[in-house]
């Protein structure tokens, strides 16, 4: 038989109330490609819209490698011992062959995936070009309604589509490896350049020499990134996750940030620019959909798709003519 489809006011008085299966059922809704359930989820995210915005949003993301899992469980429980409360929204990456993805943050978070206070949610990136899901944003706003103060997105790993975690999340956070060869390659310019924060990740043992030479370097490269508008000169931190050491002088940077943030008006402008770039980005995916839609449309892509592979069309005028099938060229 097929299922019922979600009530709406449900979901919504249970989020509001903290029930975190609704909770996860609501977020089940907005991945959802259904086009009812898509329908049932806008309605679900204009309900609890006036509960939500109340947190501080911290995104992640980090070269492979440097634990951010691991950071995570340690700086969560730091977190929650603060009184806080805490939702990880834990984007894996997904298979471009089977689409499939592992899902294992959990696992890796034995503390935090018991915790009564905190909430992980981890969700396939399904080919986001973000390093986020589609539909993080408005996992967000569910969680934040659900009464999580602090959300935090861990990315897929550094990458250069990655940096549109930034427009989701009020602080970015960049972990990153000492001792691993030129301190400054591997990594994107634009990803320093949208870092809030930097973190040299693993500082024990021998290698915490190694950390404080590469808190050093960064400091140094970050002076001669532009200034942020708001006038926050990003910090860079080294942690021991393994040691537990370092963890409050993260916590303690991203709450100097958020009360620079909020004293100088910043705050509310980003969080307003984020809605515009969110409403932006979902028109442009509504309209390609829905052209894509139009009789005939997708035929004749498919065979000037075939052309561009043949090489008997070049990819501008396949373009070209796609635009005057619509009449928009």
């Amino acid at each position: 038989m097929r299922r019922a489809l979600p009530d709406i006011q449900v979901l919504k008085e249970g989020i509001l109330a903290g029930d975190i299966a609704l909770l996860s059922r609501a977020i089940t809704l907005v991945e959802s490609t259904n086009p009812q359930h898509q329908v049932l989820a806008a309605q679900l995210i204009d309900e609890i819209l006036p509960y939500s915005g109340k947190s501080l949003r911290i995104g992640i993301t980090g070269v492979p490698g440097v634990g951010k899992s691991t950071f995570i469980e340690s700086f969560g429980m730091h977190l929650i011992a603060e009184g806080r409360k805490l939702a990880v929204l834990a984007i894996d990456p997904s298979s471009n062959i089977s689409k499939g993805s592992i899902l294992g943050d959990k696992t890796r978070m034995e503390q935090l995936s018991v915790h009564p206070d905190a909430y992980i949610r981890p969700s396939s990136a399904s080919g986001s070009l973000g390093g986020v899901t589609y539909k993080t944003r408005e996992t967000t706003l569910l969680c934040e309604a659900a009464g999580f103060d602090t959300i935090i997105v861990e990315t897929v790993g550094v990458g250069q589509s990655e940096t549109e975690v930034s427009q989701i999340t009020d602080f970015f956070l960049l972990l990153m490896l000492a001792g691993a060869g030129d301190e400054l390659q591997g990594i994107k310019r634009g990803i320093m350049e949208m870092a809030d924060g930097m973190v040299i990740t693993k500082a024990d043992g021998d290698n915490i020499h190694k950390a404080k030479a590469a808190r050093s370097e960064y400091a140094r490269a970050l002076h001669f990134m532009p200034p942020n508008a708001s006038g926050w000169i990003p910090e860079v931190k080294i942690c021991s996750s393994y040691e537990n050491t370092g963890i409050a002088e993260v916590a303690a940077m991203i709450d100097k940030f958020h009360h620079h943030q909020v004293s100088n008006g910043h705050f509310e402008q980003k969080r307003s620019n984020q809605n515009l770039f969110a409403f932006r980005q979902l028109l442009n995916e509504g309209l390609f959909r829905r052209l894509l839609a139009q009789h005939g449309v997708q035929d004749h892509i498919h065979q000037l798709e075939a052309r561009v592979l043949n090489h008997t069309l070049s990819p501008y005028t396949a373009v070209h003519q796609v635009l005057q099938h619509l009449s928009l060229g």
